[in-house]
């Protein structure tokens, strides 16, 4: 037994490899940032800051830093060809994550001044987690470091989006509002939650599918570009330039991508659940120009839906089906999708239409407002099942129902 484990014994199997304790919190802060949320639209539970920015900032830097950083602490040491990362370190990330979430769960709930020092806590975490990702790079002895400096640059920006965020939810609570929001939001939703989803897919997907592919050389740096004038544009609201250059980057990445011949129709589900997964990127890219096309047609709003398929078909999609199979392959298991898990998969494109059709009855002003719950509830049946498919697998290595 390692010497570090004897400060936990009691969850010494639990802290054993850095992906279980960030994705049974991960699943855990899924419905609890959720429930309040969905309270809160319908007024039920009022906030104590402004729901969609609890929604937006709960999301990217609770629930889904959660999941892409238990993965990335197990893979990216790989990745750069360097020690795994030590158990004390990734121990006292899943701490600050904690506590800052807890902070921030509880000051939008309570009281405002809990909710800075959250973020605030939340942010020192993801700094402390940058800066080791920095170290591993820098350490690493791989030849080939383009993926885990495109990983990096995410981060980096990842960082200015929650630096904004917190600097806004400061200034907020003393009633000082510079509009800040978009710029906070579409950072942290394009050039960080999207564009990390992405250099992770586009390298994993075809390593898992045992395709040999050659991507162009200038493939992620176009793609980054494309995301960044998207994220300026949708930050000064810039209609039509945004427009023109998400329809550009539909199309570029749905050529690439079927440029790679994926196995698509023919794979098991542990592997088309990534290959969906990968193809709602340009899909949604593709929905959300038209819907933004509509909008501007119609003098409708359709609520985000573009956004809101490419956050949950894209990158939920990706993340159950990565979960899955790091759970299963970290704990000896088979990486295999059996009749539960399959479910699970289905399950969270339920999740994608019918939040999409959502969006939908309420751009075309239908009272279709029972389509908002049915989503959120969806989505927390969704982790909730999950929880207890893989939960003790996680918690004590032991095969879930």
């Amino acid at each position: 037994m390692r010497s570090d484990s004897l400060k936990y014994p009691k969850f010494d199997y639990f802290l054993s490899q850095p992906h279980q304790p960030f994705f049974f919190m991960g699943i855990v802060w899924a419905v609890v940032s959720m429930l309040p949320f969905m309270l809160g639209y319908k007024g039920i539970l009022p906030l104590k800051v402004d729901v969609s920015l609890f929604h937006g900032y709960a999301m990217l830097f609770i629930v889904f830093s959660h999941f892409f950083h238990g993965f990335l602490l197990t893979t990216f040491p790989r990745f750069c060809m360097t020690q795994p990362v030590p158990r004390n370190i990734y121990t006292r990330l899943f701490l600050l994550y904690e506590a800052g979430g807890l902070l921030f769960v509880a000051g939008a709930l309570l009281f405002p001044p809990l909710a800075v020092m959250g973020a605030l806590t939340l942010f020192a975490g993801n700094l402390f987690a940058v800066s080791n990702f920095r170290l591993i790079y820098l350490a690493g002895g791989s030849p080939e470091k383009s993926d885990p400096m495109w990983l990096l640059t995410a981060h980096a920006l990842g960082l200015l989006s929650h630096l904004i965020f917190v600097v806004g939810i400061t200034y907020g609570i003393f009633g000082v509002h510079f509009g800040w929001q978009p710029f906070a939001m579409g950072i942290g939703f394009y050039l960080y939650l999207i564009f990390l989803t992405f250099v992770v897919a586009q390298r994993m997907i075809p390593f898992f599918s045992h395709v040999a592919i050659t991507k162009p050389e200038r493939f992620i740096p176009v793609v980054l570009v494309l995301l960044t004038v998207k994220t300026l544009c949708f930050a000064m609201e810039w209609i039509w330039p945004e427009i023109t250059v998400t329809l550009v980057l539909a199309f570029y990445l749905l050529r690439e991508f079927l440029s790679w011949k994926l196995p698509v129709f023919t794979s098991p589900a542990i592997l088309w659940v990534l290959h969906l997964g990968l193809f709602w990127l340009p899909a949604g890219l593709l929905i959300d120009a038209v819907t933004r096309l509509a909008e501007i047609w119609l003098q409708t709003s359709f609520l985000f839906a573009g956004m809101h398929l490419v956050a949950l078909g894209f990158v939920t999609t990706i993340l159950i089906g990565f979960g899955t199979r790091v759970t299963l392959g970290h704990s000896g298991q088979v990486p295999h999708a059996d009749r539960v898990s399959v479910t699970l998969f289905w399950l969270t494109e339920a999740v994608v239409l019918v939040r999409f059709f959502y969006s939908l009855g309420m751009g075309f002003g239908l009272d279709l407002g029972w389509l908002f719950d049915a989503a959120a509830t969806l989505w927390m049946v969704l982790f909730i099942a999950w929880g207890w498919k893989f939960g003790p697998t996680l918690l004590f290595g032991k095969r879930g129902a």
